[in-house]
């Protein structure tokens, strides 16, 4: 759990210096695209020595083009139907398709009873995250549990490969860029707006600091601690986010919180948190 949270942390942080400083400035697949280039640069001295089978290499690069490539795709289309407010709640479901897949993937059969830790979390993220819906916002719900399965089905499969200690993964682990830079790279020659481009050193800043450290150490330490516990465990930690995420929100810019609504809903994660701790 320690890796979880280590990670949790920092991309509390870095949505914050997203929303603070680069939104509606960088145009979000140029900034996409060059964090993982740069974290694919972080891991190129390692994969340059990795000793990965081709298919271990394509399974990698397969699952970062799915859990990063592909979700920043469709997220950031869901922003063409959807408020910012409502892209932050519809992306709370994700525990379910976390759980959902990982049982199934292990057992060929679904028990309700399993989603019980990741319901409860998705409950405690709606308490917080509760907003009124714009009338057509259909389309980008689609967009979005689209891209919250990428996501969950990413974590998933990299806690299926035969991959080693945690040390050892830094070796292979560029192969995950290499699959996330080639889809992130086809978007933003598709869809990025080359009017919007880092302008100042601030902005470029910030961007070494996602590439660098939250995509680059923040991915790989993530999906590592995806294996060293059970898959509702898992599944909770990606809603742990959205308090963590708040509470630095506040700290730093002091942006307004709904105390009673975020104390409610935090009881709620916490509570699946230790509930998921029971479940095997």
């Amino acid at each position: 759990m320690g890796l979880l949270w280590l990670v949790t942390l920092i991309w509390a942080f870095s949505f914050s210096l997203i929303g603070e400083f680069l939104s509606g400035r960088v145009d979000p697949y140029l900034a996409v695209s060059s964090r993982m280039l740069l974290a694919l640069v972080l891991f190129l001295p390692w994969l340059l020595k990795s000793t990965s089978s081709k298919t271990q290499a394509m399974a990698l690069a397969a699952i970062g083009a799915i859990q990063l490539g592909l979700m920043y795709l469709l997220l950031y289309h869901s922003f063409l139907y959807l408020s910012v407010a409502e892209v932050l709640l519809f992306t709370i479901l994700t525990p379910a398709y976390i759980s959902i897949l990982d049982y199934f993937w292990r057992y060929k059969k679904l028990h309700l009873r399993w989603l019980g830790p990741a319901l409860l979390a998705i409950l405690g993220a709606l308490v917080i995250r509760y907003q009124n819906l714009s009338a057509d916002f259909w389309w980008g719900l689609v967009l979005i549990q689209a891209a919250n399965l990428c996501f969950a089905f990413g974590q998933v499969a990299y806690r299926q490969l035969d991959l080693g200690s945690t040390g050892s993964q830094r070796y292979n682990f560029g192969w995950f860029f290499v699959g996330a830079t080639l889809i992130s790279l086809l978007a933003t020659a598709l869809f990025a707006d080359w009017n919007k481009i880092p302008r100042t050193t601030l902005d470029y800043s910030i961007l070494v600091w996602l590439g660098l450290v939250a995509s680059g150490l923040g991915y790989w330490l993530w999906n590592a601690g995806a294996r060293q516990v059970n898959a509702n465990q898992l599944a909770v930690m990606n809603n742990v986010l959205i308090p963590a995420g708040l509470v630095v929100n506040f700290v730093f810019w002091q942006h307004n919180v709904n105390w009673w609504t975020f104390c409610i809903g935090t009881a709620l994660i916490i509570l699946s948190l230790f509930w998921a701790g029971r479940t095997a």
